[in-house]
């Protein structure tokens, strides 16, 4: 069960991570979807020209996989809501500095350039409200599973 929560809290926080970066890249220009998705410094892989829906589903595995360890986290104890954004905010502490790994790695990709800082600020709240969507929805789990109890 602690499986299959993580794998369901994982997807739809990292769908809507990406549905979010991809808004923000169609409405301000800057290429934060771009980022996200960007594998072209990736050896092997990243020589391959890959679809858009293939790099997404690259970028939903890592979520799946946050997700489910989210989860094995959340489960140790009953945590109250504050500990879980706290815990998921620390499990997110590292994607602000990915931004700029990103950015220095990317090979041909048009990505954002590791000064800009609208680029970076989008990419801040993006995933603030990745990190938020994970104690959310799994409240949102539990409580629906014990009312279905």
């Amino acid at each position: 069960m602690k499986l299959l929560k993580g794998l369901w809290i994982g997807f739809w926080s990292g769908l809507i991570l990406g549905l979010l970066l991809k808004w923000i890249q169609s409405v301000t220009g800057e290429q934060v979807y771009t980022l996200l998705l960007n594998v072209d410094f990736v050896p092997v892989i990243g020589s391959v020209q890959w679809s858009e829906i293939t790099e997404f589903i690259f970028h939903m595995i890592i979520a799946l996989v946050i997700g489910v360890v989210f989860v094995y986290v959340a489960k140790r104890r009953n945590y109250s809501f504050g500990q879980l954004v706290l815990i998921s905010l620390l499990m997110s502490a590292p994607f602000p500095f990915l931004y700029f790994l990103l950015s220095w790695l990317a090979v041909e990709a048009e990505v954002p350039a590791a000064t800009d800082w609208s680029a970076f600020l989008y990419w801040i709240f993006a995933h603030l409200t990745y990190a938020l969507l994970l104690p959310i929805l799994y409240k949102t789990f539990e409580r629906k599973n014990a009312v279905s109890q």
